[in-house]
C-alpha cells in the first residue's frame, strides 16, 4: 500500500479577503477547523512581515485552538524568531519574501546564506519546532538545507504548474523531471521532502506521484475552488486526486 501523503491546507488567502473589508470575517481559524473536517493533515499559513494577510492574532487563535499540526511560514528575520518561539508550532517553514512580490516567487537561497541560517534555525530546533527550508529543485540548495540542520525541504513546484498551465509540456515535464530527481536527492539526505506552490487539480497528480514526497501544502487554488463548492467538498476533491495519483504510482 502507498504511503499516506499529508496535504496541508494553506489559509492566507481567507484572510486576505478578511482584510480587503478590514472586517472579522471570513474568519481563518473557522477555515482550519472546517478544512481539518474535510480530510487536511496539518494547516499552513504564513505570517508576512507586512501582515497583508494572516495577522499575530490569527497565529495565536489558530495556536489556541487546533488540534491539528500548525506550519508557520515565515521571513528568517529576528521578529519571526521571536513570535514563533512564543508560540512554539509543530513547524516553522522558512521562505523568501519581499515586500513588492505578489506571492513568494522561488525558493529560499539556503547556499549564499548557509552560516546565517544555521544559527538562525538552531533555537527553533531547540524550542521542538520542526524546520523546514522552502526551495527551488536545485542540488545546490538541497545540500546546503541538510548541513545547516533543516529537516524538511519544502520544493517549490511554481515553475512547474506555471509552465502547465502556459501549455508548455515539454518543459514543464523538464521541470517535473527535477522535481522528481531532487525529491529523491534530498530524501537520501535524510530529509523529509514536502512540496507545494500553485498546485491544481490538473497539477497535483504527477508531483502527488513523486515517491519520496511526505507531504503537498496548497492553499491560494483550494480558497478559490472553495467559491464556487464549498471549502469541505474543495478539499476532499484534493484529498481524492492526490490518494489516486499515489495509489496508481505504486
Amino acid at each position: 500500500m502507498a504511503e499516506h501523503l499529508r496535504l496541508g491546507v494553506n489559509i492566507d488567502h481567507v484572510a486576505t479577503v478578511r482584510n480587503a473589508r478590514g472586517s472579522a470575517y471570513p474568519d481563518p481559524v473557522r477555515a482550519a477547523l472546517l478544512a481539518e473536517a474535510a480530510g487536511a493533515d496539518g494547516i499552513t499559513a504564513h505570517l508576512r512581515e507586512d501582515r497583508r494577510h494572516i495577522t499575530d492574532a490569527d497565529i495565536a487563535a489558530l495556536t489556541d485552538r487546533l488540534r491539528l499540526p500548525l506550519n508557520l511560514e515565515m521571513a528568517a528575520t529576528p521578529e519571526m524568531q521571536a513570535i514563533a518561539l512564543r508560540h512554539r508550532p509543530h513547524a516553522v517553514c522558512l521562505v523568501p519574501e519581499r515586500r513588492e512580490e505578489r506571492t513568494t516567487e522561488g525558493g529560499l537561497d539556503v547556499a549564499r546564506d548557509e552560516n546565517r541560517l544555521a544559527h538562525f534555525i538552531a533555537p527553533l530546533r531547540a524550542a521542538g519546532c520542526r524546520v523546514s527550508i522552502f526551495v527551488a529543485a536545485d542540488r545546490a540548495q538541497i545540500e546546503a538545507a541538510a548541513r545547516i540542520g533543516a529537516e524538511v525541504v519544502e520544493l517549490h513546484t511554481g515553475a512547474y504548474c506555471d509552465l502547465h498551465h502556459a501549455g508548455r509540456p515539454d518543459e514543464r515535464d523538464a521541470e517535473l523531471a527535477r522535481l522528481t530527481e531532487m525529491a529523491a536527492l534530498a530524501s537520501g539526505l535524510g530529509l523529509e521532502v514536502h512540496a507545494g506552490h500553485g498546485l491544481t487539480y490538473d497539477t497535483v497528480g504527477p508531483v502527488a506521484a513523486i515517491p519520496e514526497l511526505r507531504e503537498l501544502n496548497i492553499g491560494h487554488f483550494l480558497i478559490g475552488e472553495a467559491i464556487f463548492r464549498g471549502l469541505g467538498p474543495a478539499i476532499a476533491e484534493m484529498r481524492a486526486r492526490m490518494d489516486a495519483a499515489r495509489a496508481a504510482a505504486a
